[in-house]
């Protein structure tokens, strides 16, 4: 796989400092049921990264300590860390919102009997990878048979509450390197699709560009067409999409327990706020960190081109 960070080191993207921290996000490990294509983490089956107990335990004690309102849960598939369970009913119980970024695919999968119905009880939030809702483009992306376990997956969290009073947030990201549409708009077909075909409704649909770094920056290396979507994201630059960068008040926890600014500089090893080695989760309490710079690279105008992209979709959307 070709390595995309010297691609996106240095460039003239601007200086951001942070907000006070609200949210943690926690990648549990790249340990995957799939492969996908657009995926920045390169997760998989073969991966055996996870986040060991006491790094979890650190990671639910400063969540405390810090006063943090979300725990937001990523991985690979989160659902498959042996103690997923225990850290979402740690966190709950401390009254701190929890966030579970699900494939979809994993509810299906027989080896989880019962998780949709835990995600439920514990009141958990469900942002849900559906990255079209035509079975042909999304099967191409994630794998054969995807999209009908998606739609089972979707069925039974309506079921059990999703989509109406519990929270269930779907994702899109595009098919190739381009931005992504008006999310709005997009909303509006999903949620007419879905509910004319399948019966399934959602809360929200979040449009999120896919990033030049993992799995997708080396697909397009070997296209040769890296530098003419770098290009196109830097183009589409927004300045005002700045002060709602995703980045701002949150920190993203590796499966190690160090820390970055995203999960995006995560995924490229960039140490939080480009110091000169790693910081811990251990350590985070006795860092400053309002006002404190954030390390960028060529790579963050993904979050800022067109309408702007975050974990919670578009930026756009949030004012």
């Amino acid at each position: 796989m070709h390595d995309t960070q010297p691609l996106l080191a240095g460039g003239d993207f601007p200086a951001v400092f942070r907000k006070p921290l609200e949210i943690l996000q926690v990648n549990l490990g790249y340990l995957c049921n799939l492969s996908c294509v657009h995926c920045h983490v390169n997760a998989g089956p073969k991966r055996t990264e996870l986040m060991s107990p006491a790094t979890l335990e650190q990671v639910l004690t400063f969540a405390e300590a810090a006063n943090i309102h979300t725990l937001d849960l990523t991985g690979g598939a989160p659902e498959m860390h042996p103690h997923f369970q225990h850290l979402v009913t740690k966190a709950r119980s401390r009254g701190i919102r929890v966030i579970d970024r699900c494939n979809l695919s994993i509810l299906e999968d027989p080896r989880y009997a019962g998780l949709a119905e835990f995600l439920a009880e514990q009141q958990v939030e469900i942002v849900a990878s559906l990255p079209c809702y035509l079975e042909q483009n999304v099967d191409k992306q994630r794998g054969k048979g995807v999209f009908k376990d998606s739609l089972a997956a979707l069925q039974r969290l309506n079921r059990l509450g999703y989509g109406q009073e519990l929270q269930l947030n779907l994702v899109y990201n595009p098919q190739d390197a381009v931005l992504p549409p008006d999310q709005h708009n997009l909303e509006q077909a999903y949620k007419q699709h879905l509910q004319q075909h399948y019966g399934i409704v959602f809360n929200r649909l979040y449009a999120i560009a896919n990033m030049p770094i993992q799995r997708f920056g080396s697909m397009l290396v070997s296209q040769g067409r890296f530098d003419t979507y770098l290009e196109l994201l830097r183009g589409s630059f927004r300045e005002d999409n700045l002060d709602r960068l995703m980045c701002l008040n949150t920190v993203s926890i590796d499966w190690q327990g160090a820390v970055y600014d995203c999960d995006f500089n995560q995924m490229l090893a960039m140490p939080l706020g480009a110091a000169a080695g790693r910081v811990h989760i251990g350590d985070l309490l006795q860092q400053v960190l309002d006002g404190a710079s954030i390390a960028t690279a060529a790579h963050c105008y993904g979050c800022t081109a067109g309408q702007g992209s975050s974990c919670g979709g578009a930026l756009e959307a949030s004012l």
